[in-house]
């Protein structure tokens, strides 16, 4: 149904017409960084019935401190095994593509670095049927942080590719396998 990136990017507005909050979101961070407004929504009340899931994270914000990008997820439901993971990173790397695509553009006065990403998790749980593979998880010590380098020149935000994205000294353990639950 009409989730994420339809509620982000062609939200419907009463006049019939649509609003893309991302581009908004980027154009408001570029003229206003101080504002208390850079919300991007995807709980959209009126098109919750069309939707097979209500949006899991159903807002973000992004907040500039001392020349860092930071953004601040709300997530309603949280599946702390297999879903937080992946917006963790996902989230993380808009954050990246974010601060690259507002730092090329040559008519923004402001230049931004990656700040931080807080989540907070009102029903987060741990299923079941998942508990051994997060006792294997927990077990793993972590290793080094890899860096996260875009390798070409972006300006939109649209225009990036998976091979723009590289992750140097990246280190992982083999995979844990887990079936989704709905």
């Amino acid at each position: 149904g009409p989730v994420y990136g339809y509620q982000w990017r062609s939200w419907p507005s009463a006049d019939g017409k649509y609003i893309d909050q991302i581009t908004e979101l980027i154009e408001s961070i570029k003229t206003n960084p101080d504002s208390r407004r850079l919300i991007v929504s995807a709980w959209n009340v009126s098109e919750i019935t069309k939707m097979k899931l209500p949006p899991c994270h159903a807002f973000f914000q992004f907040y500039v401190s001392n020349g860092k990008l930071s953004c601040q997820l709300y997530q309603r439901s949280a599946d702390i095994f297999l879903g937080v993971p992946f917006n963790i990173a996902s989230y993380s790397l808009l954050v990246y593509m974010l601060c690259h695509v507002i730092n090329n553009d040559i008519d923004c006065k402001y230049k931004y670095k990656p700040g931080k990403l807080v989540m907070n998790l009102g029903d987060y749980h741990l299923y079941q049927q998942h508990l051994e593979q997060a006792k294997k998880q927990i077990l793993r010590a972590p290793f080094e942080f890899p860096d996260l380098v875009i390798k070409n020149t972006i300006f939109k935000l649209e225009d990036f590719k998976y091979e723009d994205i590289e992750l140097v000294n990246y280190n992982c353990y083999p995979g844990i396998k887990a079936e989704m639950v709905e």
